[in-house]
């Protein structure tokens, strides 16, 4: 093997070691009851239409559905690959699409940056 080899592959190392701890310090600043997944927006054709809560769908609201967190409870939603990170009340019950752990308005989607991908990684930490 080459010097220059050798080092690339010292270099590789080096970074993979380095991504590697900074993603465990990142888990273990997190809350315990934080999850991390994949969250979506709601389609427009659901504006108007009724929640699970018994409460009208507005995408100007920042509001969300999650599989099981109580109706009204407050949760940070934040991009780890970007920062952003927006708070919402739980209303609806969803997403019921394998993988996913959140289905967020447009407007709580739009302060994410994540309208022209439609999903993104996040991290939800109960607020209250």
């Amino acid at each position: 093997m080459g010097a220059m080899t050798r080092s690339a592959l010292a270099i590789c190392l080096a970074i993979s070691l380095s991504t590697g701890l900074a993603g465990t310090v990142q888990a273990h600043d997190a809350s315990p009851n934080a999850q991390r997944g994949v969250a979506s927006y709601y389609s427009d054709r659901f504006q108007g239409r009724t929640t699970a809560s018994g409460e009208p769908f507005d995408q100007q609201a920042l509001t969300a559905a999650h599989p099981s967190l109580p109706f009204g409870t407050r949760v940070r939603v934040t991009r780890p690959d970007t920062g952003n990170a927006v708070e919402v009340l739980i209303n609806d019950r969803g997403p019921f699409v394998k993988g996913r752990i959140i289905d967020l308005s447009k407007r709580a989607a739009r302060q994410l940056g994540m309208l022209h991908r439609g999903t993104a990684p996040v991290l939800v930490t109960r607020v209250d």
